[in-house]
């Protein structure tokens, strides 16, 4: 019986799958993050569209660890240096707009190049954010539509007494001008972007991150 028990046992193991990894995606480095990742930072400091400038520089720190390939663990608290990349005030522009570049990041290794785009402002509800715009952070409610709507209702009202008087140029004048005043007063110049300082922001790696030596 034991012979028997032997061939069953090896013909059983034989049937079981063999797992391999995929030859045709690129394997990781052993201290590499995959690009894709996604962690939370927190500000060091505040960004307000209508303060700010392209170019100002800014600090931000990790919340939580970031673990490579082979385990390899980026302690939370790991500070990473950005700058403002693009900014549409809302008092120039009517809709607020604001991009960051994050640059480099601090490791064992030194400062690395950090490749990622800001994903998600969680907790924060009056900003969202347009990851397919490269990471475009904007005020979460539209105001343009609002102001078209106060615009078009002012138009109205402002032509009525040029209608009344049947005369169409002052209509016509009453018009525009109560619509400009309704378009500026609906926006209130704009809503600023605010991020304040200590703001939790979710980045994702667009480029892998290797923390170098291996």
């Amino acid at each position: 019986m034991l012979p028997a028990v032997a061939a069953l046992l090896v013909v059983t193991l034989a049937a079981q799958p063999v797992f391999t990894q995929d030859q045709s995606s690129p394997s990781l480095a052993p201290k590499e993050v995959s690009s894709g990742t996604r962690f939370l930072v927190r500000l060091d400091v505040s960004i307000v569209t209508g303060q700010s400038k392209v170019g100002d520089t800014f600090t931000a720190h990790t919340l939580a660890p970031i673990v490579s390939a082979d385990g390899t663990t980026l302690r939370p608290g790991a500070e990473i240096r950005g700058h403002v990349d693009k900014i549409d005030a809302a008092g120039k522009t009517g809709h607020a707009k604001i991009w960051l570049t994050f640059d480099d990041i601090d490791t064992p290794d030194g400062w690395l190049p950090l490749i990622a785009m800001v994903d998600d402002v969680p907790g924060v509800h009056s900003i969202r954010v347009d990851y397919n715009r490269e990471g475009l952070i904007e005020p979460a409610s539209d105001r343009r539509n609002t102001a078209l709507q106060a615009a078009a209702a002012a138009a109205l009202v402002g032509a009525a007494p040029g209608v009344l008087a049947k005369d169409k140029k002052e209509a016509a004048l009453g018009a525009a001008t109560a619509a400009v005043s309704a378009y500026m007063a609906a926006t209130a110049m704009g809503q600023e972007v605010t991020l304040d300082k200590n703001t939790r922001m979710e980045l994702i790696l667009e480029r892998s991150l290797s923390f170098g030596r291996s």
